[in-house]
Formats: C-alpha cells, structure tokens, sequence
C-alpha cells in the first residue's frame, strides 16, 4: 500500500473514532473536544484531496469558529450533573438500533455501489488551487459574493440585537 493510503486509512480511523465519542462521551467538553479532532482530521482528507481551500475553509470555520461558539453555549448553560435528566433505557435502546440500522444501510450501499468508469474532460487548469479559485471568486462571481457578506452581516446583527437584553425599570440590588 501506498503511504497515501496509509494516511487515509489512519485519517479514516481517527475521523470515525473521534465521532463515535463526540456522541458517546457524557461530558459535553469532552464531546466538544472530540469533533474538534474530527474537523481536524477532516481537514486532513481534505488536503490528500489537494482540495487546499476547503481545508483552510474547514479548518477556520469548523473547527475554529463553530466549536467556540459550541463552547461558549456550553459554558453559559451551566451543566450540572444534579440538574441532569437521566433518560429511560428504552431511549438508550432505541438510539442503539436506530444507529445499527442505520450503519447496516450505509455499508450496504457502500458495498453495492458501482464506481463510474469512464473518461472525463480535463481542461488543465487547476481549479482546487487557492489562487484559481480566489481569481475566480473575485472577478466573476464579484456581485454574489459581495452578497453573501452582506448577508453575513445582516445575520450578525441580527443575532446581536436579538441577543441584547432589554432594560427594565426595576433595578436590581
């Protein structure tokens, strides 16, 4: 086997392990901790795909962005073991066969799939390279990505206004 292989093989392992116990593990820091290994080794599939862009995008987004906010909604709920509502076990049961089930599906369709043979145009520019991509972005697609940052930024505000608590007369002592 080629080291490539190696890498996504070991990439692989690491990627279901670390989700596996994201849902698994009881502590919610720990969980956090867990798919933020897993966005990381995402990253890493990424870039044996020589897919750069997404993998910086995967890297600065997910793993950095969403799993601080995830933390920081952690962190402000205050959990507590005592205020912890234990579940039923038939909740537990029914989320162990729904995973089974499920995981029997995928591997069906997996194993009964048929790769598509065939030749494909090659154009010979590189459209995975960061700099295609940023010419690209910002000489032909200029108006929606302008946008979507507007957008972005509606959204934000939005949160922020929406976030804001509203002033009420009694004060507190």
């Amino acid at each position: 086997m080629s080291p490539i292989t190696i890498t996504f093989y070991i990439l692989s392992a690491i990627t279901l392990a670390t989700a596996f116990l994201t849902i698994y593990s009881r502590n919610p820091i720990h969980s956090a901790i867990y798919l933020v290994i897993c966005m990381v080794s995402i990253v890493g599939h990424y870039l044996l795909f020589n897919a750069q862009f997404l993998a910086l995008v995967q890297l600065i987004v997910y793993a950095g962005a969403i799993m601080v906010l995830i933390l920081f909604t952690i962190m402000l709920m205050n959990l507590n073991k005592e205020d912890e509502v234990h579940k039923p076990r038939i909740t537990r049961l029914g989320a162990i066969v729904v995973f089974v089930v499920m995981s029997v599906v995928l591997v069906t369709v997996f194993i009964h799939s048929k790769t598509i043979m065939g030749e494909y145009d090659v154009s010979g520019e590189d459209y995975q390279s960061i700099k295609k991509l940023g010419s690209v972005l910002l000489n032909e697609y200029m108006i929606p990505f302008e946008f979507a940052s507007i957008l972005l930024l509606a959204a934000m505000i939005g949160v922020v206004l929406l976030s804001k608590k509203e002033k009420t007369g009694k004060t507190n002592e």
